[in-house]
């Protein structure tokens, strides 16, 4: 009796992971496994070994035997600007999970598949010793049946081997790196067993038109029963869809449609129902309302399967240069998370999976710092953290990790289609990427235009793919960076310096973005990197070299990275015709080739000084010194004293109305005094640049100085831009340390 009460109690937290949902019995292998590794691919004799899912292989208890050569804690910058794949310094293993799952024995007679959402790299998956398939993708569901495997009413083993990232076949649609050192293999994601009738939905992808009034829904259906073995046997079976559309915080049902199809034996087919919507709420980042479409399947034997997925009523799209949503002109600014190159933080631990610490990332800065849009770059997340952004207004650039070229067509056409099916109700979600800095002409010319047909509710990046290399092109990727780069000489560079905090400056790459006929979306720049202890990043040892010298505090690099960024940031908004500005980059590897802007443990995402001052370079409404930098820069002479000053401020307005209100120009010492102040009543029309000239007489007494731009808006907070200024000949220019007008 005591063994059976012991059995019961270990069955509980199982049993409570399991959900009906409807035509659905779903059962949630999250959680702890048991974990090992081998060198060959055969299965470990005794699993020595715990791990969580999903995470990676790093979460391993006791730790994996190469953990200290996964995850290195430089004590200096060594300056490096890429990295081989296979330049590796470990023993690549698979990595074996195994857990023991009750399958109740009620379930029999139904259809069971097993999903794992993604697990990276090479999977396999037996259950009780039988093979139920193998794959390849990795930022797309792993699924197979595996009714025929189980044992109802019993325990199960079930058994996953995941490759190394060398092992990845050359078919693979899984792009390189060449700023990532280590790919961590492992389960990511989610990992379930359902259990459906004969019939199941095996994707809902639910395509809203806001303009139209209406929702399409396309179902990918699954029919479990055994393909035609004889003659006469039936090769297909009818079933009736119905979709039903409600509000998801209140269970209001606003539309619904049936419809009757054929589907294959043993086999996907489509289904598609157009529903119209009389009247609905837009979704959008100021307010994210979502919906949930129900898709139910009925055969004759009754209820098959029912699937829910949650949406929102939102239409966005590219008109000329622009970006609209829900036919509204929208300046987008943000920046980027390099997930995969996170993952090879020594601190990243368990916090991707961590939902806290992902909605503080996600939501509680972002909307601090007024941004409406992230790029997820070089590699997608987990798929909860685009449930967050559904829920709270973010928008993203999805993009897949192609860097440089790996993939053979079929299979690239195969794991984006899915990618599309499978992610592609995610409100969040306005731009597919299927390329980073890179030019494939099956992928931009072939693949990109038969998913504008599977959805065309987004807009579609390929890279440094243009108009005149890809019929359809959309948008554009600009990445232009400024300043010194590991290839450049600095003799050169001094011959053509970056005149930091020109807003008129016009290299030819911002020319090519004003001559493009496509939106353009700089989505990255700012080539001045640290890690989060203040030391430069392996691209970045010359610049801060460059502009400090070798001997730099991280107290004078943070500094400058915050001025530059500011500054940077403000040349790029201040050109009316980008269509979006994302910063590079907001969550990256430590001690990498880049970095982002914590300090400390990323753990308690404490932010420096860059992101602070990014509250006022990302203000939807603003005013920007048009002066080039006198403090870092090294071509400009000082100021005579008592001189007259002329210079422009430039206005930006993001929103679709006439902003209001006034500037004070303010002269700060040293000492932080104000030596000269002046205001400004300004009107800033919508989405234009104003340029309004300013007279400043400057002060008698040589030193360093401060420029201050405080905009004030009828309603609302200030806005800052600030610029250093040398006064006449003094032995060293020594500047007050100005904080942004709201802290963190």
């Amino acid at each position: 009796m005591k063994r059976i009460l012991i059995y019961l109690l270990a069955l509980i937290p199982l049993l409570a992971n399991s959900a009906n949902d409807g035509g659905r019995t779903v059962i949630n292998l999250n959680g702890t496994w048991q974990f090992d590794q081998t060198v060959n691919a055969f299965p470990p004799v005794k699993f020595t070994r715990t791990i969580p899912v999903p995470g990676l292989v790093h979460l391993a208890e006791p730790k994996i035997d190469d953990y200290d050569k996964f995850f290195k804690r430089a004590d200096k910058v060594v300056a490096k600007d890429q990295h081989n794949l296979y330049n590796i310094d470990y023993t690549p293993r698979y990595s074996w999970y195994k857990k023991s799952v009750f399958i109740p024995k009620d379930l029999e007679g139904r259809e069971g598949v097993i999903t794992i959402k993604k697990s990276q790299y090479v999977t396999q998956v037996y259950i009780n010793g039988y093979d139920m398939g193998t794959s390849m993708a990795c930022y797309t569901p792993v699924e197979f049946p595996v009714t025929n495997a189980i044992k109802y009413g019993a325990d199960n083993e079930i058994l996953i081997k995941v490759g190394d990232r060398v092992w990845l076949p050359s078919e693979a649609a899984g792009g390189t790196d060449k700023e990532k050192e280590h790919y961590l293999p492992g389960i990511w994601d989610d990992v379930l067993i359902s259990f459906t009738g004969k019939i199941r939905v095996n994707r809902l992808l639910v395509l809203p038109s806001v303009a139209g009034k209406k929702v399409t829904v396309k179902v990918q259906i699954r029919n479990l029963s055994p393909a035609q073995i004889f003659f006469g046997d039936s090769m297909s079976d009818s079933v009736t869809l119905d979709i039903t559309i409600a509000e998801k915080l209140s269970g209001k049902v606003v539309a619904s449609k049936r419809g009757r199809f054929i589907t294959k034996r043993d086999n996907l087919s489509e289904a598609d129902l157009e529903i119209p919507i009389k009247e609905f709420t837009n979704w959008s980042p100021d307010q994210p309302f979502l919906y949930v479409a129900k898709a139910t399947l009925t055969t004759d034997k009754g209820l098959s399967d029912e699937l829910n997925k949650q949406f929102g009523m939102r239409d966005f799209m590219r008109k000329g240069k622009f970006f609209y949503l829900n036919g509204e002109k929208i300046i987008l600014r943000g920046t980027n998370v390099t997930l995969q190159r996170f993952f090879e933080d020594p601190d990243c631990g368990n916090l991707v999976w961590n939902k806290e610490w992902v909605k503080k990332l996600l939501v509680e800065y972002p909307k601090k710092l007024n941004w409406n849009m992230m790029r997820i770059c070089v590699g997608i997340a987990p798929d909860f953290w685009y449930d967050i952004a559904d829920e709270n207004g973010l928008m993203f650039q999805n993009e897949w990790l192609y860097w440089q070229n790996h993939g053979w067509d079929d299979q690239i056409r195969k794991e984006y289609t899915d990618w599309v099916w499978t992610d592609g109700n995610h409100p969040s979600i306005a731009i597919w990427d299927a390329i980073n800095e890179n030019w494939d002409n099956y992928i931009g010319n072939t693949l990109i235009p038969e998913l504008k047909k599977l959805d065309p509710t987004r807009v579609w990046d390929a890279g440094f793919m243009t108009g005149d290399q890809m019929g359809g092109d959309e948008m554009d990727e600009p990445h232009p960076y400024q300043g010194p780069m590991p290839w450049t000489n600095v003799a050169d560079f001094d011959k053509n310096p970056y005149p930091l905090g020109n807003l008129d400056f016009k290299p030819g790459g911002l020319r090519d973005i004003q001559e493009s006929s496509s939106a353009q979306l700089v989505n990255e720049y700012g080539w001045i990197w640290l890690w989060r202890n203040g030391k430069p990043s392996k691209l970045t040892v010359g610049v801060y070299e460059y502009y400090l010298g070798k001997n730099s505090t991280p107290e004078q690099n943070l500094e400058l990275q915050a001025y530059w960024m500011q500054l940077e940031t403000e040349w790029l908004r201040s050109e009316p015709s980008v269509a979006g500005v994302l910063a590079f980059c907001y969550l990256a590897n430590n001690y990498g080739y880049t970095g982002d802007w914590f300090s400390g443990n990323i753990k308690d995402l404490k932010p420096t000084p860059t992101l602070e001052w990014f509250q006022d370079a990302f203000a939807p409404v603003a005013t920007f010194i048009n002066l080039t930098d006198e403090r870092y820069t090294k071509f400009i002479e000082p100021h005579q004293p008592g001189s007259t000053l002329l210079f422009n401020l430039v206005g930006v307005n993001n929103l679709n109305k006439t902003a209001v209100g006034s500037v004070k120009i303010k002269l700060i010492n040293s000492k932080g005094q104000s030596v000269s102040e002046q205001n400004y009543p300004v009107k800033l029309q919508s989405f234009l640049r104003t340029d309004i000239p300013v007279s400043l007489v400057l002060p008698t007494e040589a030193g360093g100085y401060v420029l201050v731009a405080e905009y004030t808006p009828d309603h609302g907070t200030s806005v800052i831009s600030r610029r250093f200024l040398r006064i006449g000949k003094a032995s060293t220019y020594s500047y007050f340390n100005l904080s942004p007008a709201v802290k963190f």
